[in-house]
């Protein structure tokens, strides 16, 4: 009798925790989401993503630190869109820069580029996913707003100038200042990789 019971408590308390846990990390969520992507509408459809994925697992298996699992499947499922543009991404991120000739990035567009699908490349780009994220969390606003546009949703510099009645030459320094932070935030990556 007592089994009986709290199987049929269980399927409302799963809910009533899916609907606190929405209330509790939905607006950051969202935001966090929104700085990383072109449209309101792409940021709630990733959402969306995340609150599906949620009640899937929530009904399979516990979460022991819900936020962080949020933010993480919310990172994979941003990553997944800007997948495509790893390759130019990476061009631009580790290709030798202006002020460091010797700063060559081809080793590691080889470990992230590889054809090769193997446990370890694919944490090695999750993790390059995650490193260029958090670096691009600790750029000032508007630099970031121009790094996401231009390099992760294809929008031109002219297009952003109508956009923010900015003109080009600010947006592409921006944008300049960006790179070289996510190329420093990079260089440690690799750094920290190559050492093992």
């Amino acid at each position: 009798m007592h089994n009986t019971l709290v199987t049929a408590v269980m399927p409302e308390d799963k809910d009533s925790h899916i609907i606190q846990t929405i209330k509790s990390y939905g607006k950051n969520l969202l935001g966090f989401i929104r700085r990383r992507v072109k449209s309101d509408a792409d940021a709630e459809d990733i959402l969306q993503d995340v609150w599906y994925q949620f009640s899937s697992v929530i009904n399979s298996q516990p979460i022991e630190q819900t936020g962080a699992w949020l933010y993480k499947v919310a990172t994979n499922k941003i990553t997944d869109k800007h997948k495509k543009k790893s390759e130019t991404l990476l061009d631009d991120m580790l290709v030798g820069s202006d002020e460091d000739p010797d700063d060559d990035g081809t080793d590691f567009k080889a470990i992230l580029l590889t054809e090769a699908s193997t446990p370890e490349t694919e944490y090695l780009r999750n993790l390059f996913w995650e490193e260029l994220f958090i670096a691009l969390d600790e750029l000032p606003e508007k630099q970031r707003q121009v790094f996401v546009w231009n390099e992760l949703e294809d929008i031109s510099f002219a297009e952003m100038a109508e956009l923010t009645g900015d003109n080009v030459q600010t947006l592409v320094t921006r944008k300049r200042y960006a790179v070289l932070h996510l190329r420093k935030r990079l260089k440690q990556l690799y750094a920290e990789i190559t050492e093992y």
